[in-house]
């Protein structure tokens, strides 16, 4: 085959991997998808809904921060799907694909209403809240545990696994729902220790949400070290590259696999504990409300990064609860909140693969022929 001939089936552009970019040109590649999503979004408001998209981003705005209490609010939430978050970083970086968070908290939060329930007017606050604390981790980082085994020594499945155990611990917990229902055969708990508040977390500041926050906090910069300067955070990262290579240095496989798993799940069982003594005061099988799953795109987004997950948090659930302001104030249905929210984390998504790859042309050789 002639040099001509090569060169006309040779394609139009092909893509590459990238060398590393700078800190500063990656997030700003971030901040323009972000701008071109809201550009989009804009287009979808006019042609779908007819109006003004300045007033709908308005109106996004102050559905996330236009009080103090929607403030508290936003931090809150964005603290607990945080929480989640650090819990299946260590798992995901080590390419266990943990998609059992949902019901690792779960189970961390019934734990923590069956202290409140059968011990909340027995015990005094110095016994019962250290209770709850080990009790919730126990059972959240048990949860974690029975998949890591059985990955560990026969090699099963991890996401399925990990997956029906959700189901399990919701099944479970919609058990101890009706057992505990008040009034009696009403599905329902109720709040519990209205009365007398025995296993609430105490206000600070007063405000309910704030040790809730800090709590995060002090996970997140925790985390953070354990990735980047620990042993563990070590092993972690080389078991994530490759397991041949880890075996090769060394490492015990299986053992990283089990502890990093235990790790996990007691995290969930800490956000579990949150979310009941902390937030609700109750326990249901909602009570996770999906960010168990959402966990696994905010830890992806900022590529394992535990400080990164702060900013990854904001932006989805500033975008989650200026969503639902949109459908209260414009009439419209969750539908549209959810268009609008797709659309941004797509381009948000897909910014990745601009931060990753580059596209390159054919370049046009002068003198092939000669």
């Amino acid at each position: 085959m002639s040099i001509k001939e090569k060169q006309i089936h040779e394609p139009l552009f092909h893509i590459a991997k990238r060398d590393a970019l700078p800190f500063w040109l990656s997030w700003l590649i971030r901040i323009l998808s972000v701008v071109a999503a809201l550009i989009a979004c804009a287009a979808v408001t006019v042609v779908l809904t007819g109006e003004n998209p300045i007033n709908v981003y308005a109106t996004m705005i102050d559905g996330a921060i236009g009080t103090e209490r929607r403030i508290w609010s936003l931090f809150q939430n964005i603290a607990m799907l945080l929480c989640v978050s650090l819990a299946v970083t260590p798992a995901f970086k080590m390419k266990f694909w943990n998609i059992g968070a949902e019901g690792q908290v779960l189970v961390g939060g019934l734990a923590t209403a069956a202290c409140m329930i059968l011990f909340g007017d027995k015990l005094s606050p110095v016994i019962l809240y250290p209770l709850m604390i080990v009790t919730s981790i126990l059972a959240g980082a048990i949860w974690g545990f029975i998949p890591a085994f059985f990955k560990a020594k026969w090699n099963t499945n991890e996401t399925l696994f990990t997956l029906m155990m959700n189901y399990i611990a919701i099944q479970i917990v919609s058990f101890f729902t009706y057992k505990w229902s008040v009034p009696k055969g009403s599905g329902q708990i109720g709040v519990i220790n209205a009365s007398t508040q025995a296993g609430w977390l105490p206000n600070i500041g007063g405000s309910p949400y704030l040790i809730n926050i800090l709590i995060v906090a002090v996970l997140t910069i925790g985390m953070y070290i354990y990735l980047k300067y620990n042993k563990h955070g070590y092993e972690i990262s080389v078991v994530g590259e490759s397991e041949n290579t880890a075996r090769y240095v060394g490492i015990n496989v299986k053992k990283v696999i089990m502890r990093t798993m235990l790790l996990s799940g007691a995290i969930c069982g800490i956000a579990g504990l949150l979310l009941v003594s902390g937030t609700d005061h109750t326990i249901t099988r909602n009570t996770a409300a999906g960010r168990g799953f959402t966990a696994i795109m905010v830890s992806w987004l900022a590529k394992f990064n535990p400080i990164y997950m702060v900013l990854t948090s904001f932006l989805i659930v500033f975008l989650q609860k200026g969503a639902i302001e949109i459908s209260t104030i414009y009439g419209l249905n969750d539908s549209f909140s959810e268009i609008i929210t797709g659309i941004i984390i797509f381009f948000i998504i897909g910014s990745e693969f601009f931060v990753n790859y580059t596209v390159k042309f054919r370049e046009s050789k002068k003198g092939a022929n000669k």
